[in-house]
């Protein structure tokens, strides 16, 4: 069973929020009151190997989407708003497409779906055998707060402890190995135009400034997505729900159905 944060009425429609690289549901923190503040039961998990989730080895991104199915079974979830953000998209998103009727809307942020996609440098670097487990190995919680705050200057200490977690151990350290070398963007041809045919209100929201997932991605989202809404942070990065956390909460709690 994953670790999970929760905010609102058991019996409200739920928000089922996933988290991305290295964060974990901590990063959700002002999105949760926001979202139950609008009805809704907003339910964040970290994945296995992330914040309080114990690791569940494999670590690979097969095994996470297997694991949003698990974690839905067996809080017994029916439809979902489906909120995602950077690894939390490339695994919400293939969830999504292999159950679409769980699906009564999406909010996408800062990630990329698509079969062309290319690796960042520092994703390169931990694909690549003998460089990738010299970094993990040598990345601590201060290496960590300098690689975070090097993208996100307002990221705080708080948040630095929580998502250091994914570091605490040899297992979750390979876990993040296995994750990145796991799959290839090509794996996602067998999935291109499901969004689309999905035909759900869509929220794509996205830090002006990402260098990661720059927001030419949102764009491509936008084209795919007729039902569409694109909100741009202007001032952020990559790390909006921590650059902007009340901000992006008020963009998503307005928009939700």
């Amino acid at each position: 069973m994953l670790n999970y944060r929760e905010a609102g009425p058991r019996d409200g429609p739920v928000a089922l929020m996933l988290h991305g690289f290295p964060q974990s549901s901590y990063m959700w923190r002002h999105a949760l009151p926001a979202v139950a503040a609008r009805g809704y039961r907003a339910i964040a998990p970290d994945f296995a190997g992330f914040g309080d989730s114990p690791p569940d080895p494999p670590g690979t991104w097969q095994r996470h989407v297997e694991g949003v199915e698990a974690f839905r079974q067996e809080l017994g979830l029916e439809r979902v708003v489906l909120v995602v953000h950077d690894w939390g998209g490339l695994i919400g998103l293939r969830w999504a497409c292999d159950h679409p009727d769980a699906v009564s809307a999406l909010v996408i942020s800062d990630t990329g779906f698509f079969s062309d996609g290319k690796w960042h440098g520092m994703a390169e670097a931990l694909r690549t055998e003998g460089q990738g487990e010299e970094m993990v190995d040598a990345i601590d919680r201060e290496g960590l707060g300098h690689i975070l705050r090097s993208s996100s200057p307002a990221m705080d200490d708080a948040a630095i402890d929580e998502y250091a977690k994914c570091l605490a151990d040899d297992t979750r350290r390979r876990g993040l190995l296995e994750l990145y070398r796991s799959g290839e963007f090509s794996e996602l041809e067998a999935y291109e135009g499901c969004l689309g045919k999905m035909d759900v209100p869509s929220l794509l929201l996205w830090g002006a400034d990402d260098p990661f997932a720059p927001l030419a991605g949102a764009k491509r989202f936008e084209e795919e997505l007729a039902d569409s809404r694109l909100v741009v942070m202007e001032g952020t990065g990559h790390f909006v729900w921590d650059d902007a956390g009340e901000k992006a909460a008020q963009e998503l709690a307005e928009w939700l159905p």
